[in-house]
């Protein structure tokens, strides 16, 4: 019995240390959408990305899949910026608060996927 109290009384204190919200958030938390704008840049649909968190704690360091970011039109490299062949940085990698919203165009034969591939939770 003794055994069972205090392992509840630690899930307790560490649910009381987490805010109560059970397991920090997770790259899952972090939507990515985007949409043809409408507009046509040098014959190449352009579309608009938008990055949104939705963990109830800031994320930094948000790396996304994109293989260079192909465009035709510049992007700007505080808003995404290509690190390496796979991966792009969004917003310089600073955090990013609960249901900020980070939006950027591209303009490119077709749509590109950005799949988010890390982050760091800071609660």
């Amino acid at each position: 019995m003794g055994a069972t109290l205090d392992i509840f009384l630690a899930i307790l204190l560490l649910s009381s240390i987490n805010g109560g919200q059970g397991a920090p958030c997770s790259v899952s938390e972090i939507a990515v959408d985007q949409a043809r704008t409408g507009d046509v840049v040098e014959g190449k649909p352009e579309y608009e990305v938008t990055v949104n968190n939705k963990c109830e704690c800031a994320q930094s360091k948000v790396f996304v899949q994109c293989y260079g970011l192909s465009s035709v039109e510049p992007v700007d490299p505080r808003v995404i910026k290509p690190v390496d062949a796979e991966r792009c940085v969004v917003g310089e990698g600073q955090p990013i608060p609960r249901g900020a919203r980070i939006k950027f165009k591209y303009a490119w034969m077709t749509p590109q996927d950005f799949p988010v591939v890390s982050s760091h939770v800071h609660c």
